[in-house]
């Protein structure tokens, strides 16, 4: 009977809480949020008539990997991922950026942030590098990125071959969160 009266006002409540659009966010919790479909919400700027710059929320076509409709992000993770509210649209170009590196792929960002973690490992993706391998070795995997302009194989963890070729820290080095 508990069950039944739970389901009963659960069913109640989303129809009258509605349902989580990209559209009727306010701009300032747009980016980083996740709407009910599982589309990515992202910030966009128009011009305006008299030559101003107006904001709105839209929905991006970019479904999230995991699950986590309804989402939106919070300040502590926005923080420690060095992201901002007003960042427009969905780029890539941030993981060329060492000091956005250095707290993406911080304890704090990589695994406690699932939502950031999970659009910036399919960006990377989408540049053919695996956001672990970017983290341990940003020259060395963008490199192979661009070397010939096709996607390049993962680079190998030296240490992963054998322990006696392992490097001394290399343990300090990667920054892979465990829910990969």
């Amino acid at each position: 009977m508990a069950f039944i009266a739970f389901l009963a006002l659960s069913l109640l409540l989303n129809g009258a809480l509605g349902e989580l659009v990209c559209e009727q966010l306010p701009v300032d919790i747009c980016s980083y949020s996740i709407a009910t479909s599982g589309k990515r919400c992202l910030l966009e700027n128009y011009a305006t008539k008299d030559g101003g710059v107006k904001y709105q929320c839209k929905t991006s076509e970019v479904v999230v990997g995991i699950v986590l409709n309804e989402w939106i992000e919070i300040d502590e993770c926005i923080t420690a991922c060095g992201l901002s509210r007003n960042t427009v649209g969905i780029s890539s170009d941030s993981l060329l950026q060492p000091q956005f590196l250095t707290k993406l792929c911080s304890k704090s960002c990589s695994q406690a942030c699932p939502n950031i973690v999970d659009l910036y490992s399919n960006l990377a993706l989408a540049e053919g590098v695996y956001l672990p391998n970017l983290c341990a070795s940003p020259r060395r995997a963008m490199y192979q990125t661009r070397s010939n302009g096709d996607a390049a194989p993962a680079p190998v963890y030296i240490g992963a071959l054998s322990p006696e070729y392992a490097m001394p820290g290399a343990d300090d080095v990667a920054c892979a969160p465990t829910y990969f």
